[in-house]
């Protein structure tokens, strides 16, 4: 509501300054005046709704990029005004298309150039040598998959991810738009993604920051990821393999969470003692079957008939396959009764 009244002031305040500006002219002029105030607050309102989008960094290159636009439009025109600004009106006119095109080019090469400003937040900021290198780690940029996913709640609650978590504005639109699918598998999902946000949010010792930052020229949201993530030098966390691609293709660096998990796996190896609960029945004839904490599959020969209870079983290999591990084991008590008559006795030297 303020907001409004501020822009009301604004067109009032401009419309009538060009109306008593211009009015001592004519009243037809007076009039004239009065819509280009009017049309002056607009394009300023216009400049207001661009310039909130757009970062601090690129709004402070921009400025010195202008400057220094200025600068050299300045020095050019002492150089050269003996020889070419001689004449009042052609000198307006050199003047004007120096200034213009010095101002401009400063102007987007500053935009530009912004992102790769940093902007210490404190003493903290500045390490011992002098470099102004955050300290608070590289930002790491969520994609939707990853937070409707959820592990990242878990993961960014031990400490393990460093750095600013930044989620785009168009992320949150995404989830949105999921949330208030008719589909209730998707309204599901996307009603998670937020819970989960609002998780990470609560969590003391995360820097969770919501960007604005948008490409309305770029449709997708994975091709949004990678051009915020190029302006902010940034990684992606995802659990999506084809952004994973792409990105990698681009030259991004992105997280996996799947390739974490599969990293974070036991390692279990042939002849070691593991207690597991068959489950079912497997492909093979009597075969029964027994997952992991993680979710890997264990197939136990000869496991069928213990199907309910917990056992201890003995590994004797392991497959790792596109879609994970899989691991083959033995009974234990099978094990030992065939080799129960495999024991030899063998006397000590000492004996002798």
């Amino acid at each position: 509501m303020d907001t409004w009244i501020l822009r009301l002031f604004l067109f009032l305040i401009c419309g009538a300054s060009g109306y008593f500006l211009t009015k001592g002219i004519s009243p037809l002029m007076g009039l004239w005046g009065l819509f280009g105030g009017l049309l002056l607050s607009a394009l300023t309102l216009l400049m207001e709704d661009r310039l909130r989008k757009a970062s601090l960094k690129n709004l402070l290159g921009s400025f010195i990029g202008l400057i220094l636009g200025v600068i050299l439009a300045n020095l050019i025109s002492n150089i050269f005004s003996p020889f070419f600004f001689n004449e009042q009106q052609t000198a307006l006119s050199l003047y004007g298309l120096l200034y213009g095109v010095c101002g401009y080019t400063g102007l987007r090469i500053g935009l530009k150039k912004g992102a790769e400003f940093h902007l210490p937040r404190g003493p903290r900021d500045w390490n011992p040598m002098g470099k102004n290198l955050p300290r608070d780690g590289i930002a790491k940029i969520l994609d939707t998959s990853v937070i409707i996913d959820g592990r990242i709640a878990d993961i960014s609650e031990t400490g393990f991810v460093e750095g600013p978590l930044l989620i785009p504005q168009f992320v949150l639109g995404e989830l949105q738009h999921i949330a208030d699918s008719h589909d209730p598998i998707k309204r599901t999902r996307g009603k998670r993604g937020l819970e989960i946000l609002h998780h990470i949010q609560k969590q003391v010792n995360v820097d969770v920051r919501i960007v604005d930052t948008d490409y309305p020229s770029v449709k997708e949201v994975d091709a949004k990821l990678i051009e915020l993530a190029k302006e902010v030098s940034g990684k992606i966390i995802t659990n999506d393999s084809n952004l994973n691609k792409v990105a990698g293709l681009q030259g991004i660096e992105v997280l996996n969470i799947n390739a974490l998990a599969n990293s974070l796996k036991p390692v279990v190896l042939p002849g070691e003692d593991m207690n597991a609960k068959i489950v079912k029945e497997g492909k093979e004839m009597g075969q029964g079957v027994a997952y992991l904490d993680d979710g890997t599959m264990i197939v136990v020969d000869n496991g069928r008939r213990q199907i309910g209870k917990n056992v201890d079983v003995i590994v004797t290999s392991v497959l790792q396959t596109p879609a994970g591990r899989m691991i083959f084991a033995r009974l234990k008590e099978e094990v030992n009764r065939e080799n129960r008559g495999k024991d030899y006795y063998y006397p000590l030297d000492s004996e002798f």
